[in-house]
């Protein structure tokens, strides 16, 4: 095919950096041996990154930012794809070395792509995403370390945000008792829509000193946020918790102790969604359609924009307001 379609574009030079939508043919698009009509895409903070020239995301220039798509394919080298699919493409190298899904097309290597999994639709799987991927494995990360439902009640940092409110939903459907920390008091609604059995300000989650070891109040934490946050989360779990980490927006720097670990058996779950193996995450997007799905999934969704609308949400993400997750329709 060699009809133009469009795509938002990022171009940095010497003298300038843009963010266009732009026509491009088939030809503009990176080698890829399916190539998909892109149905949604979503709004992560990586992407809003990959947005302004100082984001050190972007490998390359020019690039179509975009980390998630969902959508259908049209042709494809590979047997185990073939037109009419419905398939989802998130994490790997999309949206950072290699083209990503604000495009109205994309052509994708066939190892990064996963079949839509029956009882999710492809608007469903971009409410999930990249930050609904890794709030799943960071549940099923803590379950495989025995945290359930009777151990106790389970922390959720940075809660408003994309990983945080869908580890909030995937959890109270899991039957937790579900604390959701945010620093938004505006969207203490949302977050008791969408599962929060409690709620509790950054504040509350640090205290004013963080201890070696505190008051134990967590069988179980996602974290997305990490810095302080973290340490302080590590002295506060019941023994033999779980905490699940997988951001960094409080800073790299832990400033905990040994005697979480040692004293109290804490484990400190990394969790990776970008080259997680092939076979967990067919494995565990096969949950993210049935076990582990919210029954109110689209209460996660705050909005649905277009290319055009796209850089003004790209711009809010990285300001921090940022609620549940944005979709971006092509």
């Amino acid at each position: 095919m060699n009809e133009p379609f469009k795509a938002l574009v990022v171009n940095k030079t010497d003298s300038d950096f843009t963010v266009n939508v732009k026509d491009l043919t088939i030809q503009d698009l990176p080698p890829g041996d399916v190539l998909i009509k892109v149905s949604y895409s979503s709004v992560n903070y990586k992407d809003g990154l990959a947005s302004i020239p100082e984001g050190k995301i972007v490998r390359s220039y020019p690039f179509i930012p975009g980390i998630d798509l969902a959508g259908v394919v049209v042709s494809s080298n590979d047997s185990r794809f073939k037109a009419g699919d419905e398939v989802i493409a998130t994490s790997y190298e999309i949206g950072v070395s290699h083209f990503g899904g604000y495009s109205e097309y994309a052509q994708i290597p066939s190892e990064w792509v996963v079949p839509l999994p029956e009882g999710l639709s492809l608007k469903e799987a971009m409410i999930y995403g990249t930050a609904g991927f890794t709030a799943a494995l960071s549940v099923q990360r803590l379950e495989e370390n025995g945290v359930t439902p009777d151990k106790g009640k389970v922390l959720v940092t940075g809660a408003t945000g994309g990983v945080g409110s869908i580890a909030v939903a995937i959890l109270a459907k899991r039957g937790y008792h579900v604390v959701a920390s945010t620093g938004k008091q505006s969207e203490h609604d949302f977050l008791t829509e969408i599962g929060a059995a409690e709620i509790l300000s950054r504040e509350e989650v640090t205290g004013e000193k963080i201890r070696a070891l505190d008051k134990q109040l967590w069988a179980g934490a996602v974290d997305p946020v990490g810095g302080k946050t973290l340490a302080s989360i590590l002295s506060k779990m019941t023994y033999n918790g779980s905490v699940a980490v997988s951001g960094l927006t409080g800073g790299g720097e832990v400033p905990a102790t040994v005697f979480p670990f040692i004293l109290r058996g804490i484990n400190l779950l990394g969790i990776d969604s970008v080259y997680c193996p092939m076979e967990t995450r067919l494995a565990l997007w096969k949950r993210m359609a049935t076990d582990f799905k919210p029954d109110h999934l689209s209460n996660v969704m705050r909005s649905e924009v277009s290319l055009e609308e796209l850089p003004d949400y790209l711009a809010s993400i990285l300001k921090g307001e940022a609620r549940g997750r944005t979709l971006v329709k092509l």
